[in-house]
């Protein structure tokens, strides 16, 4: 049976009205016109087989794009997100679990002091990267304009944390950015990112003072990490000159 199915009928066909057609023809059995109607019938046989195939083949093509279509959208699904969008209800847990997973340097790029001045918004935002035992050192890169709320907000704040000693003097440069974010290594090894943008809709400003309001959580595998670490770094690189 698998062989019957794998069969070309009309091509056997063909061939079979082709060899009657000569058969006849040398016999001097058939006139021309009877040939000629053969011819015809081979020539119709012919077409039907490439009109089958061709739908055939364009059916197998369908088959594959929509095969190849499934894989894309099982491996969109599976491939963890490269950013995480976090959103107003859960930015504080977010950000105090960031700074609680954190290890070795944190940086601080481009940040506005001025979120640090209620004490609850501190301690939920900075407190915790300050007293985390695996941070060895918190480090910022602020904008000159930002010095004089460093000195009045942030360091007395500061002052009374444990391991307050791991948060060295910031890197004070010209900084013409719209990207503010937090970069450490995390106890799920590699480098994260938290990511802002200042102005709305990302930054909301309440009582004088610019507090996040969106923040994006880069993963470790985002190429976004590599990037933000070079602007981070020749902006450091500047300031230390």
């Amino acid at each position: 049976m698998a062989r019957l199915r794998r069969l070309d009928f009309e091509a056997l066909a063909g061939l079979i009205a082709a060899v009657t057609a000569l058969v006849l023809h040398l016999l001097h059995v058939a006139d021309e016109g009877l040939l000629l109607a053969i011819i015809l019938v081979i020539l119709a046989l012919i077409l039907l087989r490439d009109m089958r195939r061709e739908d055939r083949e364009e059916q197998e093509t369908r088959a594959i794009e929509h095969a190849i279509t499934a894989i894309a959208d099982i491996r969109a699904a599976v491939l963890p997100a490269d950013t995480v969008l976090i959103g107003p209800t859960a930015l504080r847990e977010e950000s105090a679990r960031f700074s609680q997973r954190a290890r070795g340097e944190m940086v601080w790029f481009n940040v506005c002091l001025s979120m640090f001045e209620p004490q609850a918004l501190f301690d939920v935002l900075l407190r915790p990267a300050i007293e985390n035992p695996r941070v060895s050192a918190v480090r910022f890169v602020l904008d000159e304009g930002e010095r004089e709320r460093w000195e009045a907000i942030v360091l007395p704040k500061v002052a009374v944390c444990e391991g307050a000693a791991s948060v060295a003097e910031p890197i004070w440069t010209t900084l013409d950015e719209s990207v503010s974010c937090i970069l450490a290594d995390t106890d799920a090894g590699g480098v994260e990112a938290l990511l802002s943008f200042w102005g709305e809709p990302f930054m909301a400003r309440s009582a004088g003072r610019d507090v996040p309001r969106y923040i994006f959580h880069v993963q470790r595998h985002s190429e976004l990490i590599g990037r933000l670490r070079e602007l981070e770094r020749n902006y450091r690189l500047a300031g230390s000159r």
